[in-house]
């Protein structure tokens, strides 16, 4: 597939790092992290802040009311905002080692959301491969549910709810759980192995059960892969992909999140943030 997007925001609207793009209620909904907030973005390109924050956001969802989900990373804490209140729900320091990652909420209001796992401020660190996801229920309850990650990022999961598939970012894979009933993973399986020069970051899931990957690094910037690795699709844009998603009116546009850098310091001195679009022959997953 030839590189066709366009671009629907830009940094000059005052973007810094967008990640986390979800479709709701007839918009694209998404973190601007180092800008501290929660925005949309709508089809004709208009953005609108709808909450400021006073950290970095990371890991995102919506509930089934449209309750809004998300991390502070590095204090690592889960809250929730109902349009009205910003409630701290759950503390995660004690399941998680430095900073949360991406994240996703089911349709039973539970986040999963996993741990970075080592200090990406300090390019001498290194990932380690003991990372985990932590499962976060409505009421703030909390526990790990799967561990010995490397750098678990982007997830998704399966319309009827029993599957959940996490993007492991340093180890070039995506990896499958079943979920049962409480929301525990069980069966921890390879899905996709992945080319080395490709990191998955943001995934999102199709109708016909593919996943789209966002890789910040290598020369096809999104990926759209088959269960067992098989790669269908190959997109390139002019910087790099952190992040995706589908939506729009028919569910036939892949969003992709963009930015020339991740690095905190670059970002702080010229940031380069774009939400992009791009119509697909294959509709979001239901």
């Amino acid at each position: 597939m030839p590189a066709a997007t366009k671009i629907l925001v830009e940094n000059g609207h005052g973007l810094r790092f967008t990640e986390s793009p979800r479709w709701h209620d007839g918009k694209l909904w998404f973190l601007d992290i180092h800008g501290k907030s929660i925005k949309t973005v709508e089809l004709n390109g208009t953005l609108t802040t709808v909450l400021d924050l006073p950290f970095l956001p990371n890991g995102f969802g919506i509930d089934a009311d449209g309750t809004l989900v998300f991390g502070d990373a590095l204090a690592r804490k889960i809250y929730r905002w109902d349009g009205k209140t910003l409630q701290a729900t759950a503390d995660l320091t004690q399941l998680t080692v430095f900073c949360l990652s991406d994240g996703i909420v089911d349709r039973n209001g539970r986040m999963y959301i996993g741990d970075i796992g080592y200090n990406f401020f300090d390019p001498a660190n290194q990932p380690v491969e003991t990372c985990v996801i932590v499962k976060v229920e409505p009421d703030g309850s909390a526990s790990v549910v799967a561990d010995q990650l490397t750098f678990p990022n982007g997830m998704v999961i399966t319309p009827d709810g029993k599957t959940l598939v996490v993007a492991e970012c340093m180890a070039h894979r995506l990896t499958a759980f079943d979920v049962d009933d409480s929301g525990a993973l069980h069966n921890r399986r390879v899905w996709a192995e992945l080319p080395e020069d490709t990191h998955p970051d943001g995934i999102c899931l199709d109708a016909e059960g593919a996943i789209w990957v966002a890789n910040p690094e290598g020369k096809d910037n999104v990926l759209r892969v088959l269960e067992g690795g098989q790669i269908t699709h190959r997109i390139q844009v002019a910087t790099d992909a952190f992040a995706v998603a589908l939506g729009g009116e028919q569910g036939h546009q892949l969003f992709i999140c963009t930015a020339a850098s991740h690095n905190p310091a670059e970002i702080a001195r010229n940031p380069t943030a774009r939400i992009e679009v791009l119509d697909v022959e294959v509709g979001a997953a239901a």
